[in-house]
């Protein structure tokens, strides 16, 4: 059973039954963790540009926190599937 990288609308997780390695369900599952794992990298590369920015505003950064908590939330999904 392969834990899906979003959930229902209800937001309960997703899984996926299979057989086999691979399919189209499985494909696109890959496709999107590879584009989520993506982001994070590029947060992380933000982040550490804006800490070496002094007058980087605190919304700013506030809002980077916002993202890097996602972000890190679909790397977690993604390190436990």
């Amino acid at each position: 059973m392969r834990l899906l990288p979003w959930t229902s609308p209800d937001d309960k997780p997703c899984f996926l039954i299979t057989d086999s390695a691979g399919g189209p369900v499985s494909d696109l599952a890959d496709s999107i963790e590879e584009i989520q794992l993506g982001i994070g990298e590029e947060l992380l590369r933000h982040a550490r540009a804006m800490h070496g920015d002094p007058k980087v505003p605190d919304r700013e950064f506030r809002h980077l926190s916002r993202r890097l908590a996602e972000a890190l939330g679909d790397a977690l999904r993604v390190a436990r599937n």
